[in-house]
Order: C-alpha cells, then sequence, then structure tokens
C-alpha cells in the first residue's frame, strides 16, 4: 500500500467512525504513529526492557491524568494536582523515616500519603461544589496552601526513602516489572468506573449542570466526588515518583499540572466538559512523553527542543480537533 493510499484509508476509518463516542481515538493513532517514529529513530526503544522503562517515566503523568479527567467530565478543572503530589511525596517519605523504614513503617506512609491526597480533594470538591467557588481560581490557591504545607514539612529535598521501597517498585513481580502491573490496575479501574452510573453521571453534569439539577442528580456529591478521585489518583502518582526519586522533595511535582490538562485535551476530553474518556487521557500522557523521547532521538539541538515540542503538541491537538470535526 502507498503512503497515500494509506493515508487515504486512514480518513476514511475515521469518517465511518462516531468520535463522540470514542474520542480517545484519534489520540490511539497519534501514540502508534509516534511509538513506529520512535523506533525508527532508536530500534533499541522497541525492546521490552526500554518500553517497561518507559512506562515507568510515563506512569505518574498518565496516574494525574486520568484524574484530573475525572473532574474535568463535569466541567470543572484540579490545578492543584502537581502541589498535591509534592504534599503526598513529603509526608509520606516522613512518615516512612519517622517510624523506623521498616515494612509497617512504609505501608503507614502509604496509607497516610493516599489518605492525604483524598482529604485535598475533598477540600477541593468542597470549595467548588457547596461554596460555589469558581474552579480554576479556587484550586489554584489550594495549590498554593498544599504547596506551603509541603514546603513547611520538608523545607528542603533530599530525605531518602526507604530502599525496600524505592527497590520494590524498580523489582519484578512474577517476572513482569512491577508498573506493568500498577498500569494493568490503572487500566482495569477506569474500566470499571467506566461502566458505573457515576460515569454517565458525570458526562450529564458536565454537559448540563442546569438540566442535571432539574433531573434530580446529586449534583454536589458528583463533582465532590470528582476531586476526590482525582486526589487519590494525585497520591498514587506521588508515589510512583517517590519510588523513581526515592527521596522526598517539596517541590517534586511542581511542573505537572498543565502537563495533565494537555495530557486530558490530547485525548479527546473536552475541557467544556460533558465528552472524553479516561482512556483518551492515557494515550495522551503516552503522547507527551513519546514527543519528547522522538525530539530527543531525532538530535534537535538542546536550544530548540522544547519549541520543537510544543510545535508537536499543537501540531497534534490541531489534527484531533480537525479529524473530530470532521
Amino acid at each position: 500500500m502507498t503512503s497515500s493510499a494509506a493515508i487515504s484509508a486512514f480518513s476514511a476509518f475515521f469518517r465511518r467512525t462516531d468520535l463522540t463516542r470514542r474520542p480517545y481515538l484519534p489520540a490511539i493513532a497519534v501514540t502508534l504513529l509516534l511509538f513506529t517514529l520512535n523506533g525508527f529513530l532508536q530500534p533499541k526503544t522497541l525492546r521490552p526492557l526500554a518500553i517497561a522503562a518507559d512506562i515507568s517515566t510515563y506512569l505518574p503523568l498518565i496516574l494525574l491524568a486520568v484524574g484530573q479527567t475525572y473532574v474535568v467530565l463535569a466541567s470543572d478543572i484540579d490545578l492543584s494536582v502537581g502541589s498535591i503530589i509534592s504534599l503526598v511525596n513529603v509526608v509520606t517519605v516522613s512518615v516512612m523515616t519517622a517510624l523506623g523504614g521498616s515494612l509497617g513503617a512504609i505501608m503507614a506512609g502509604i496509607l497516610f500519603g493516599m489518605l492525604v491526597g483524598i482529604m485535598c480533594g475533598a477540600f477541593n470538591g468542597f470549595c467548588v461544589a457547596v461554596l460555589r467557588f469558581q474552579p480554576i481560581v479556587s484550586t489554584f490557591a489550594s495549590g498554593i496552601i498544599f504547596a506551603g504545607i509541603a514546603l513547611w514539612i520538608l523545607p528542603q529535598a533530599g530525605l531518602a526513602a526507604p530502599d525496600a521501597y524505592w527497590e520494590t517498585y524498580g523489582d519484578n513481580l512474577v517476572g513482569i516489572p512491577f508498573v506493568l502491573w500498577i498500569l494493568a490496575a490503572i487500566a482495569v479501574t477506569v474500566a470499571l468506573i467506566a461502566n458505573l452510573v457515576f460515569s454517565r453521571s458525570l458526562l450529564a453534569v458536565g454537559g448540563n449542570i442546569q438540566s442535571a439539577y432539574q433531573s434530580g442528580l446529586p449534583v454536589p456529591r458528583l463533582r465532590i466526588s470528582a476531586y476526590i478521585l482525582c486526589g487519590l489518583f494525585s497520591a498514587i502518582s506521588a508515589l510512583c515518583l517517590t519510588g523513581d526519586t526515592a527521596s522526598g522533595d517539596p517541590l517534586l511535582g511542581a511542573k505537572m499540572t498543565l502537563g495533565s490538562v494537555a495530557a486530558v485535551v490530547l485525548g479527546g476530553t473536552a475541557l467544556s466538559g460533558g465528552r472524553g474518556n479516561p482512556l483518551g487521557s492515557i494515550f495522551g500522557a503516552v503522547v507527551l512523553g513519546l514527543i519528547g523521547s522522538v525530539v530527543f532521538f531525532a538530535g534537535v539541538p538542546f536550544e530548540y527542543q522544547n519549541l520543537v515540542q510544543g510545535l508537536i503538541v499543537l501540531a497534534a491537538l490541531a489534527g484531533g480537533v480537525t479529524i473530530a470535526r470532521r
């Protein structure tokens, strides 16, 4: 098949496909394209160990993007997710260290970290759904608060996590990298939540919040639940980053917030709410990671790499929007 015929077949496929029901398909297509290009530029990236290493790198953003999706589906947004990561990271490592670094201390640190993420999500949800604060301003302010608490708990980066924690995270379980088990658990969780009435209700709230109120949906509870889910996924993302860095850092998640929003949009979820799927956000996060790899392996000079990455992201977003409109 010639390249023009392949492009024609590709376009015909999307014309026949209802992207309102499957908005994640363009993200999957871009992922496959970038994965192929990445393998062409550096064949070693197609090896199983290299793929597992890439997944380990992309996993924190994948988790963050999935959590952000549930908030965006209800036509809200959470700009505090990066600060939640930082706070959960320092709390987790501090608890583990304070309790001696034993197996029990590690479990306690994980539980405390997840609880902190849930509490942060609940706080955001309460401000937005009950107090009726603007989501973008409210979560921006709460992010500053969470970041301040993280700095108060651990003013300086470098507190080491117990060896058993990061060694287990980077090890294999039944011959399969631990990060792949986490990725599989994410996929199963997303699939289960997608089949709940909760997901359809979120779409209804995001599509038309007034109609959702009139139809009797518990709108405040749904929005708070979405923020709690976002906080929980942010906490799990922080636990993964802690396994990667093996230390506490109060600035760990500072640059990840906008990345999560970009992954959500690249995955086909509308920021206006009412349309999208966490599956698309998973591929959106992978697209962002693959773009960085392609730019690096293509030999782009360092001073131009950010510029080229931004242009590629815009091109991928424009392509997805164009396909969706057609």
